[in-house]
């Protein structure tokens, strides 16, 4: 009797382990694009780093058992709750204050200083810098419904049903504010719009 409960206990933990290793494998595959999501919508690093790590928290504390393939859907509306929530909350604190805007750090990202492998000219570095720099811009500039739908869809790649999961709304909803915000790019970004 204690041998077949060790067993099943050693099972257990095996597959607790294995488990804990594809949830980690998956909040490691979805970390950076959810940062720069929560960026584009706080328009702040800390706060974007805090509103990722919050998820990532409850993700794994109330979800890891659920199914791998229900897990970025769950994530992307735990994230997109925790971007709501924030937002509530700023506009709660400004509404008795004057907004200031925090001027940006000057710390160097590590990626943009890494020398290029593949011989680009500084022309066309700086041409894709000026491109990337007005898509930010359009992109904080979209509403947050539209924001969401747009970077769920077209970044992580969701379906109209995972958006619509993750995002806590119809599916209807998703294709209207998708739709909007890819009009309103093409509008701002012009030629850029690839």
């Amino acid at each position: 009797m204690f041998a077949a409960d060790f067993v099943s206990t050693n099972t257990s933990r095996s597959r607790d382990l294995t488990d804990t290793a594809r949830l980690d494998q998956f909040l490691q595959s979805v970390q950076n694009r959810a940062f720069r999501m929560a960026q584009f919508a706080t328009g702040n690093q800390e706060d974007a780093l805090d509103l990722v790590q919050e998820t990532m928290f409850k993700l794994a504390e109330k979800y890891a058992h659920r199914p791998e393939e229900e897990w970025a859907p769950l994530f992307y509306r735990i994230l997109s709750s925790r971007i709501n929530d924030f937002h509530r909350r700023n506009s709660v604190r400004n509404r008795h204050r004057v907004w200031l805007k925090e001027a940006e750090d000057g710390d160097e990202d590590p990626i943009q200083s890494t020398p290029d492998q593949h011989g680009k000219t500084p022309e066309a570095d700086t041409e894709l810098d000026e491109s990337m720099e007005k898509l930010k811009r359009a992109l904080t500039d979209l509403p947050p419904r539209q924001q969401q739908a747009f970077l769920l869809r077209a970044w992580e790649g969701l379906d109209v049903k995972q958006t619509a999961a993750a995002m806590g709304c119809a599916e209807g909803s998703v294709k209207t504010h998708y739709s909007r915000a890819i009009h309103s790019l093409r509008e701002e970004l012009g030629e850029h719009w690839s």
